[in-house]
């Protein structure tokens, strides 16, 4: 039997304990859907507010170029701020600080990077994907294979569909409602091999897992900047393109930003070298500002410890959940999974609802999934134990059955 104290003494323990403070948690509230939305970073709202009133309130326009001393906003210039915050998202994902930028979103990030692949494979017209990837990747892809002539082949075993007619094998590093994670390095691997290129998604993964996309000799990335980089809600994302790439690479959605000289004002587009060529129209400098807030919640923390303790997070949910909740079902890998666990059962929607009645924030993901978020630097091991002794209460009560939780919102 694991007790509430010992789980109290792994937080005594706990190295990452510090981290917890540069969040503005909501008292009462156990926060496990990090992996949907990031919490709030202390600074966030003072960083932005001194965008808002000092860089653009009193600098105005001059700020492109310098925005002058900060107390808490971007500082520099707002031109250069999408690649000086990609350079700190560098080092999260094993990337140099030339090899990622922030530009745009995942779904953006998605068609603009695969329709690169398909241009520096020319003669190969195929993309791979996985069946059950993150719907908004499989979209993407379906339309850009419109949109080009291109094959899309979405498939239960994305390594085997490799072959001489694939340009891109695109796949999720961390899958949205497992947690499944994939191993960077072989499969990247196994494209190259068959002569293709590798992309991943890695919006469940960065700022979650010891990514390495330089030791896995990865050709392109993205990842959304709201979940685990704590950027707020709707955050910019970021796109890598390995630097082996920069002088060839050709992203069809051309915008001003990307160009060689945006203010030359150039009758036709010639890009920008290296990464800066796939920015597209000009950055959201406020939502560029919380996520730069956002990303700084990592200082000090190295990534394989922050892995660590997530992973000992998931292993003590499911070490309660099989102790306490035995109608409930392990719908996660017991090992290679990210900072999540997924939980089953047939009405799980009802019983989210009914946890986050009682401050146990999670969220559902059809059919039939619970899933409990473990961000390393904010969720405590004593918070694990209350949100299953919560569960169990729920479930031994029939609490669940309430029909306002039966109720669905347009976000679960």
């Amino acid at each position: 039997m694991i007790s509430r104290a010992d789980t109290l003494a792994l937080d005594d323990a706990d190295g990452l304990a510090f981290a917890r403070a540069r969040f503005a948690l909501p008292p009462g509230v156990i926060y496990l859907d990090g992996n949907s939305l990031g919490a709030l970073p202390r600074r966030t709202a003072a960083r932005v507010a001194d965008t808002v009133t000092r860089e653009w309130g009193e600098r105005l326009i001059g700020s492109w170029n310098d925005a002058g001393a900060s107390v808490g906003g971007l500082g520099g210039g707002w031109m250069e701020a999408p690649a000086r915050v990609g350079a700190r998202i560098a080092r999260l994902v094993g990337a140099a600080a030339d090899e990622v930028i922030v530009t745009d979103t995942v779904s953006a990030n998605v068609f603009k990077l695969a329709a690169a692949a398909l241009a520096l494979r020319p003669g190969r017209p195929t993309i791979v994907t996985e069946a059950g990837n993150f719907p908004t990747d499989v979209y993407v892809l379906e339309g850009l294979a419109r949109l080009t002539g291109a094959t899309l082949r979405v498939v239960n075993d994305p390594l085997a569909a490799l072959d001489g007619d694939t340009a891109l094998l695109w796949l999720t590093q961390t899958h949205y409602r497992t947690g499944a994670v994939r191993d960077l390095a072989a499969v990247t691997a196994a494209a190259h091999a068959a002569g293709a290129l590798a992309g991943w998604d890695l919006s469940h993964s960065a700022g979650a897992l010891a990514v390495d996309l330089t030791a896995a000799n990865a050709d392109f990335a993205t990842g959304c900047g709201y979940k685990f980089l704590n950027g707020g809600p709707g955050a910019p994302a970021f796109a890598y393109v390995a630097r082996a790439h920069h002088g060839t690479v050709d992203q069809p959605l051309t915008g001003w930003m990307g160009h060689a000289e945006p203010f030359a004002f150039e009758e036709r587009y010639r890009p920008a070298p290296g990464i800066a060529r796939l920015l597209g129209g000009t950055p959201g400098i406020l939502g560029l500002t919380a996520l730069s807030s956002g990303v700084a919640t990592f200082d000090g923390v190295e990534m394989a410890a922050a892995a660590a303790k997530s992973a000992a997070l998931g292993d003590l949910i499911i070490a309660l959940v099989e102790e306490r909740c035995p109608e409930v079902t392990i719908a996660c890998p017991r090992e290679r999974r990210g900072a999540q666990v997924s939980l089953a059962h047939p009405h799980a929607y009802a019983i989210a609802q009914a946890l986050i009645a009682r401050g146990v924030v999670g969220d559902f993901r059809p059919p039939d999934v619970i899933r409990f978020g473990l961000p390393a630097l904010y969720v405590r091991f004593v918070d694990v134990w209350d949100a299953v002794d919560a569960l169990a209460d729920v479930l031994a009560t029939g609490a669940w059955r309430d029909p306002r939780f039966a109720v669905r919102q347009a976000v679960t």
